[in-house]
């Protein structure tokens, strides 16, 4: 059976691009929930502004988990139309969110925009994928290549193939070609 699917990386987080998991790590280190707070406040305002100019309907809620601003847009009914193909818009409407928070902090944000519950249920299916992928690799011994994915959906597989003992994965390729491999361990 064959899975066409979009993933993430181990080592990447949904870094900004250019960036290392380590590195954005290492910028909020020692700025605390405060500055996490402030970033989910200015990503807030400023998506209330998309919403009213689109005239849109949504709730905004704001959030901070694993050292990050989580934001959520939810109860819309054109809100689907913000996350478009296979997430492309939700993605380039975080990194404009970023990048607002970045014109107003002066630092580089790495926010976590949902919209309509979209990552969290795309973030299910690939732990699904790859704890499933993971099991057949396990049980055929033949390693698997899933389809190119973002750095997100890499990092939710590389995690679940991580539960799954006897096998390992790595990502190979080049964004946005860049893919997970999952392997028997040697």
């Amino acid at each position: 059976m064959s899975e066409t699917i979009d993933t993430i990386d181990a080592d990447q987080d949904d870094v900004t691009p250019g960036e290392t998991a380590d590195e954005a790590g290492e910028q909020k280190a020692g700025g605390g929930d405060d500055v996490l707070v402030q970033e989910g406040d200015i990503a807030g305002d400023y998506l209330e502004r998309l919403l009213d100019l689109l005239d849109y309907d949504g709730d905004i809620d704001l959030d901070v988990e694993a050292g990050r601003a989580i934001v959520s847009i939810d109860g819309g009914e054109d809100l689907e139309k913000l996350v478009g193909p296979r997430g492309t818009v939700l993605e380039a409407l975080q990194e404009l969110t970023r990048l607002a928070v970045q014109q107003e902090t002066g630092s580089r944000s790495r926010l976590m925009l949902d919209i309509a519950g979209w990552r969290a249920d795309r973030r299910e299916e690939l732990r699904e994928l790859g704890r499933s992928t993971a099991e057949s690799v396990l049980s055929s011994g033949e390693r698997v290549r899933l389809q190119p994915m973002s750095p997100f959906e890499r990092k939710v597989v590389h995690d679940a193939v991580a539960t799954v003992s006897g096998v390992t994965s790595e990502s190979e390729g080049e964004d946005p070609k860049r893919r997970v491999v999952i392997f028997p361990e040697s």
